[in-house]
């Protein structure tokens, strides 16, 4: 068999056990959500371009990561006019969030981005720890993260905004970044006990961190907001490293989540032809 026959084969059977939950809360969502980061990019397309090719693709939702040297009002219009859904956008500016001497200016830019997510049809803010801080011990910079997530939690809710807090993998891609365990990142989530205060679930970091999807997401579905997916070693597209993506597409259904997968990941080719294998998988298209 296949390997994407097998990984929708499991991803079917994986969400069996949920289909009346998920039915009366209007449907289990197989969407897929592509960053216009890397995703659409083939050629040098302009950013706002990116956005009707994706839609013309067929996409409903998008995201991206900033619009910091970009032209907001085109990428507005692109986004009206195409009627997507941008899935989540990085508040800025990032933040220190485990240094109390940083949250004023992020939750100011948490109300600055609150306003544009709104104006630009986005759901969610992704927001991150920063880089740990050499020498203050680690429970006071949980701590700090934690203050920080209950003081904008309030401020994003207020405009319709959800925050979605996601570790990073310190060991390749992000060096000395202080959240890098998704267990801690659901015990802040718990403590912070917000409903617009979730996980963005990044596989990737994760299976990077030597952690095992399904067990660290047992039971805790409903406090995900968001997943991120790429395969590893590389982070390219589905299919093109070693993630078992049965085993693993079992493990986020298993864990509840049903929301959209976002594919954040480096095209090894051509958007279109990397997108086959994950399409084939979740939307049971054949290539």
């Amino acid at each position: 068999m296949r390997r994407s026959t097998m990984a929708r084969t499991a991803w079917s059977s994986a969400f069996s056990h949920t289909t009346r939950e998920a039915d009366e809360e209007g449907g289990l969502s197989r969407v897929l959500s592509p960053c216009i980061e890397w995703l659409f990019a083939d050629g040098g397309r302009p950013f706002s371009e990116r956005v009707h090719v994706a839609a013309a693709a067929g996409f409903t939702r998008i995201e991206f990561w900033t619009v910091r040297d970009r032209d907001v009002k085109e990428l507005e219009r692109a986004i009206r006019k195409t009627r997507v859904t941008v899935t989540a956008f990085v508040s800025e500016p990032t933040g220190q969030l485990v240094d109390p001497s940083t949250h004023a200016e992020f939750l100011a830019g948490v109300e600055r981005s609150s306003a544009l997510a709104s104006r630009l049809n986005a759901k969610n803010l992704i927001v991150v720890s920063g880089d740990a801080r050499r020498g203050i011990d680690e429970k006071l910079q949980h701590d700090a993260i934690a203050s920080a997530l209950r003081l904008a939690a309030p401020i994003a809710s207020q405009a319709g905004i959800g925050l979605l807090l996601e570790p990073l993998n310190s060991r390749v891609d992000h060096q000395g970044h202080y959240l890098d365990s998704t267990v801690e990142a659901l015990a802040l989530i718990r403590e912070v006990n917000h409903p617009a205060v979730r996980l963005l679930y990044d596989m990737y970091h994760s299976i990077v961190m030597d952690e095992d999807p399904g067990q660290v997401l047992s039971g805790a579905g409903a406090l995900v907001g968001h997943v991120h997916i790429a395969d590893v070693p590389g982070r390219h597209e589905p299919g093109t490293g070693g993630v078992d993506w049965t085993r693993q597409l079992v493990a986020l259904g298993s864990a509840g989540y049903s929301g959209p997968l976002g594919l954040e990941y480096m095209p090894s080719r051509d958007t279109e032809s990397s997108l086959m294998f994950i399409r084939e998988v979740v939307e049971g298209e054949e290539p």
